[in-house]
């Protein structure tokens, strides 16, 4: 039987999602805990990976067992896992069903910070000001739906085959002193949403115009873009898929 697997953790402690040779990872602690309650040897396949210190509010993995999973397993892993992972349904999928290629989209969320906040560091990016304009950022979100190709906001040699991602939905809301980035698509490449954000804090505060990025993305070139926001304001919300 293949199983999917609704989970959420807190990435402060990790080094991503995927396991890492020598470094802690989420993949790892969470196929550790399954093998060890079902005393099989379990490989997860997630949604998506996450880089260090980037968190995941709602992600997807898919698992194989021949074993009848019992009513308590998300107790027990719960109790198992640490605080900073929780899983929230265990349910059963097709033969077929592949957690990441089976994905229609990927929601994301950043968070800003513009007053120092001391319950928000680990979640946050910090700026410390109060002169980001989200009118403008907001401009710049609608130029960012007209374009497919985003070469500019990629991290430099992966083996990604193509750059291409169609974008849903991307737009900035202001609560109080705390900004909202979400960001909608069928597919994201390394490091996009952060080079994203990256850039449009240089819109904000009126480093670059709103049209800027309409050169910036027809540079296919990454160093054309903003340097990258911190991981720690980046949050995984959401993957959809046609069940």
């Amino acid at each position: 039987m293949r199983y999917c697997i609704d989970f959420s953790y807190l990435g402060k402690n990790y080094f991503g999602y995927q396991i890492q040779p020598h470094e802690i990872s989420v993949q790892e602690v969470l196929e550790n805990a399954l093998s060890t309650i079902l005393r099989e040897e379990i490989k997860i396949t997630g949604a998506g990976r996450t880089d260090t210190g980037v968190h995941a509010k709602k992600i997807f993995a898919h698992f194989d067992t021949e074993k009848n999973l019992g009513e308590n397993l998300i107790y027990q892993l719960n109790s198992f896992l640490p605080q900073d992972i929780a899983i929230k349904r265990i349910f059963p999928v097709r033969e077929n069903f592949h957690a990441r290629f089976d994905a229609t989209f990927r929601t994301y969320e950043y968070y800003i910070d513009l007053e120092k906040n001391p319950f928000t560091q680990d979640s946050s990016w910090q700026i410390w000001k109060r002169d980001l304009d989200v009118n403008r950022m907001n401009a710049a979100c609608e130029i960012l739906l007209t374009y497919e190709d985003f070469t500019s906001f990629s991290k430099l040699h992966t083996n990604t085959k193509t750059n291409y991602c169609k974008i849903y939905k991307a737009n900035w809301e202001q609560t109080g002193s705390q900004l909202i980035f979400t960001i909608s698509a069928d597919r994201f490449l390394r490091n996009m949403v952060r080079a994203i954000v990256g850039t449009m804090v240089e819109i904000g505060n009126g480093k670059l115009e709103p049209q800027d990025l309409q050169r910036i993305i027809g540079d296919k070139n990454r160093n054309s873009a903003g340097t990258s926001a911190p991981p720690q304001g980046l949050f995984l919300v959401d993957v959809g898929y046609d069940f």
